[in-house]
């Protein structure tokens, strides 16, 4: 097998591990690339992306380009004199970056594609209620998430499993696969399969606000998984009490006591919520200006307003 120069480009910690796997290997990381540092917190202090932060304490050379179409930066990638790139977690590369190495360019996603391409292949699985997903590497062309697939595995979506879990366990699931990946093209011997024309194919586009919302009039499994997939972030919402009211943490059932949006509760142990069909009981929430919370813990501070219902 022979040892490759790579170049990886990653920014967030998902990426960690793969970046981690491919430094412990008979490779060379000859550079890591990953996005600017930008302010954020409170005190908009300049924040260090986690691929930065590791590839910092391993010694690697860091690049942090603002403009990927630099001729300064293109220049410096050429002198690098890669065999492959690698990315994971990272922004959309143009041709003149992508087509640089001459063994091309490498991705690793989440999901089995081509199902889930795009920005939130985690949470949109969940949302739709999948029982498997799984993590893809394919050599990048033109088009995004649709280049000829090297490696993919399967992993189950358990039934109670959040995002954050699911998350984990694929970004542990793709160290491994990417490993195997860059593995087989040093060693001359990979696949290189057409992604299948699919009829249906559930894409995963970026997670806006409105998405996040419940919609109470559609079934309570519905509500469920989007509970579930948006935790721990960015969290879905509905609004109680005309404030702003996060839920993490829910149960469903597929009865339910009245209509689509009204409310059961004893105003000390339990808050129901009924659906199109059936209802979902809240169990961890985050009220408007507040830390998460038990149910029982916000109904004591708080009297529901039953004769409202959510919209």
């Amino acid at each position: 097998m022979k040892k490759l120069r790579i170049v990886f480009m990653g920014t967030p910690e998902f990426a960690v591990p793969m970046l981690q796997a491919l430094n412990e290997s008979a490779h060379d990381v000859v550079a890591v690339i990953t996005a600017p540092d930008k302010p954020a917190g409170r005190g908009m202090q300049l924040q260090e992306s986690e691929v930065k932060l590791k590839a910092k304490e391993l010694g690697l050379y860091v690049m942090q380009p603002e403009k990927l179409k630099n001729e300064n930066f293109l220049a410096e990638l050429k002198t690098l004199n890669a065999d492959l790139f690698v990315v994971v977690a990272f922004r959309m590369l143009p041709e003149a970056v992508w087509n640089l190495p001459h063994l091309g360019t490498i991705n690793l996603h989440a999901s089995l594609l081509p199902q889930y391409r795009g920005a939130a292949p985690i949470q949109r699985a969940i949302m739709n209620g999948e029982t498997e997903t799984g993590v893809t590497t394919f050599f990048l062309q033109h088009e995004i998430d649709t280049g000829k697939i090297i490696f993919q595995e399967k992993i189950p979506i358990r039934e109670n499993e959040t995002g954050g879990e699911l998350y984990h366990a694929l970004m542990q699931l793709g160290a491994s696969v990417l490993l195997k990946t860059v593995n087989a093209i040093a060693a001359g011997n990979y696949p290189q399969i057409p992604q299948d024309h699919i009829t249906e194919i559930h894409h995963a586009p970026k997670i806006f606000k409105e998405d996040c919302k419940i919609d109470w009039s559609k079934p309570a499994k519905q509500g469920y998984d989007l509970i579930r997939a948006l935790n721990p972030y960015p969290g879905a919402f509905t609004h109680l009490n005309g404030k702003l009211f996060k839920i993490y943490e829910a149960k469903w059932s597929d009865k339910n006591t009245g209509t689509a949006g009204s409310i059961d509760t004893d105003n000390k142990t339990y808050l129901k919520i009924n659906c199109g069909e059936g209802s979902l009981e809240i169990t961890q929430c985050q009220p408007e200006g507040k830390r998460k919370m038990n149910i029982e813990e916000f109904l004591r501070g708080t009297v529901v307003d039953t004769t409202t219902p959510l919209s």
